[in-house]
């Protein structure tokens, strides 16, 4: 696989969680250190909410009010995650799905503007819609701006045979197609996002954001976890 020329980052909510809870400075100084080490890649960024709220997993809401609220979410881990990139020197800016004051409306033409001048865009919001995951956003966004990688970085190491928390024998795959993700329903992204990039022939990456030298590896178009394609 050649090196990536415009990439697409799908970080998981849960990456900007630590002991000091929902948002960790820690946490967020080492994913900005990791971006900004990518060099000259032209990179958007897809954020989900899950350190502050999972639609799906919140039983005690109305299901629409909790994707909602999930959404809402995102927005406020992309603006921390701008004001840290643009500490450390990089410029960025924050695009939304769902209208806010403090963001810019979601705009394909735009973002890939700005990727080419140097800038990272960061996506927020989901889809806008609920009972859609920011992996299907993901996909979408990838797509729009015409990434020739979509990376998934979470505390998952890659797709296994089975549930690696559950599953008697898990084994790591270092390598799946799409039509064998969605006829044996691996569950580390969602189907719909897999889906849409097999119609477009974008390969997928999922990568554990804690291994060492990962981010690296991707830069230069080395697979890391599992690739997807």
């Amino acid at each position: 696989m050649s090196a990536p020329s415009r990439l697409l980052l799908k970080l998981s909510g849960g990456a900007f969680k630590g002991e000091e809870g929902a948002f960790s400075p820690v946490s967020i100084r080492r994913i900005t250190e990791q971006i900004t080490s990518l060099g000259s890649i032209e990179l958007g960024i897809v954020i989900g909410g899950g350190n502050i709220i999972r639609g799906a997993k919140s039983p005690w809401l109305d299901r629409i009010e909790a994707d909602t609220l999930g959404m809402l979410a995102t927005v406020l881990n992309g603006l921390a995650l701008r004001s840290y990139i643009e500490r450390s020197g990089r410029e960025a800016i924050v695009q939304s799905a769902v209208s806010t004051e403090l963001t810019e409306p979601i705009s394909p033409q735009k973002a890939r503007r700005a990727l080419a001048n140097g800038q990272i865009v960061i996506f927020v919001g989901g889809t806008g819609n609920p009972l859609v995951t920011t992996d299907t956003a993901a996909a979408i966004r990838a797509i729009s701006i015409g990434a020739t990688l979509l990376v998934k970085g979470s505390n998952v190491p890659g797709v296994f045979t089975e549930d690696p928390s559950t599953g008697r024998d898990p084994r790591l795959l270092p390598e799946v197609s799409f039509e064998e993700f969605i006829t044996h329903r691996y569950g580390v992204m969602d189907l719909v996002a897999v889906q849409i990039c097999r119609e477009h022939n974008l390969p997928i990456i999922v990568f554990d954001l804690e291994e060492e030298g990962a981010w690296q590896a991707i830069a230069q178009g080395k697979t890391v976890g599992t690739l997807i394609h």
